[in-house]
């Protein structure tokens, strides 16, 4: 990280979502995003006094037009970064599982994500996933 730059800390929430096919959900970042083309677990930021298992539901309705019913919390990831501005980002990522769901899956209308789509395991590998999305599926999925 640069310094003198600032930095900043995000507290975020992600699902690992199947299918009956055992295929997970994924969403890929929208074009405007440094991230662009990736693919990530639903899921994104916390509000301030968000309970996670809230943050969760809306972030699924949100990104996936999912309704979730949330499982347990699998685990705790962190990564720190720093962004292509210089900015260093440290996220702390709660991944649970999803316990079922209900609903068609669409794309989020102008938001983070431009696309959502069940993957295989075979599939993920033509993918580019965001490196928590790899840890975290090989840890808990």
């Amino acid at each position: 990280m640069l310094s003198g730059m600032p930095r900043f800390q995000r507290i975020a929430v992600y699902g690992i979502c199947r299918d009956a096919h055992g295929r997970v959900l994924l969403t890929r970042a929208a074009s405007y995003l440094t991230v662009a083309g990736q693919w990530f677990l639903p899921g994104g930021g916390l509000a301030h006094g968000e309970d996670p298992v809230d943050g969760l539901v809306r972030e699924f309705d949100e990104e996936t037009g999912l309704t979730v019913r949330p499982g347990v919390l699998s685990g705790v990831l962190s990564d720190v970064t720093t962004l292509p501005d210089g900015v260093g980002l440290h996220t702390v990522r709660l991944i649970y599982q999803v316990a079922g769901w209900s609903g068609t899956i669409r794309p989020e209308a102008e938001g983070s994500t431009d696309d959502v789509r069940w993957v295989s395991e075979d599939e993920r590998s033509g993918l580019t996933l965001m490196p928590y999305v790899t840890r975290a599926l090989a840890e808990w999925g």
